[in-house]
């Protein structure tokens, strides 16, 4: 059976409001898995995650989380089959269109992280519009990696870096974790306090290797396609459960 998106709509009465992670991160894995247990083609496993994904965007804004970041594409999903990559890249730019009005009127702030250099033109061409149309909203910040690999921004980093301390701008002993930070794709949006991984796979996948150094993490077997208000409800709760010492007693 093909469950629904839940109908939750309040912060669940067991929820801490003053709790919550301000900052929420999730690798959304499972859609091929899921299509393939349907009986369907994998592509529809996608439309379907497209569907998840615009109702937890709309429940962290109805929950009061601040920021959602997701990762869309990874820089080594180029390996696919060349029909499922072609999918998904109209997949995104067609999203994009639709929705822009939709996240304009809900005053939803988008931003893409990646390099996005190497997508077709025309989705460049979307998601500038995207970016550019929402970057006065004052509403939930949804960031996208597109076209992402964590090792790949770190590199780039290093890079700025080395390049300002070649030009004199900044000198070696000035190089700290604040400064590196500034360099990173994330710079605006800061780290995740949270990072929710569907399907089970217990790695990053090279997903905000700097970033989540120390979010809290939480692994549900529930495919992406699957992972409905009640799955974000469990995930956070099991977040309000811990305490974060970040390193210290």
């Amino acid at each position: 059976m093909i469950t629904k998106p839940s109908a939750l709509q309040q912060l669940p009465a067991d929820l801490d409001a003053e709790r919550l992670p301000k900052h929420v991160a999730v690798i959304m894995d499972g859609n091929g898995r899921w299509a393939k247990l349907h009986g369907m083609p994998r592509f529809m496993g996608h439309r379907r995650g497209v569907d998840t994904l615009k109702d937890l965007l709309r429940c962290c804004r109805d929950w009061g989380i601040q920021a959602l970041t997701v990762y869309a594409f990874s820089s080594e999903n180029w390996g696919r089959p060349l029909e499922e990559v072609n999918f998904l890249m109209t997949l995104f730019e067609r999203v994009l269109r639709q929705e822009l009005q939709e996240m304009m009127e809900e005053n939803v702030r988008i931003n893409f992280v990646g390099n996005l250099d190497s997508l077709p033109k025309s989705l460049q061409e979307e998601i500038g519009r995207s970016v550019e149309n929402t970057r006065n909203n004052k509403g939930i910040h949804f960031t996208i990696a597109t076209n992402y690999g964590g090792r790949q921004e770190i590199v780039q980093a290093c890079r700025a870096i080395a390049e300002q301390v070649q030009q004199g701008l900044i000198q070696p002993e000035q190089i700290d974790e604040a400064l590196f930070e500034r360099h990173l794709y994330t710079s605006e949006v800061g780290d995740p306090d949270l990072l929710i991984r569907t399907s089970g796979e217990m790695r990053l996948s090279n997903f905000l290797l700097w970033q989540v150094a120390y979010s809290e993490l939480y692994v549900t077997e529930t495919l992406w396609p699957d992972f409905n208000r009640e799955e974000f409800h469990y995930a956070l709760r099991s977040y309000q459960k811990r305490e974060r010492r970040f390193g210290k007693v």
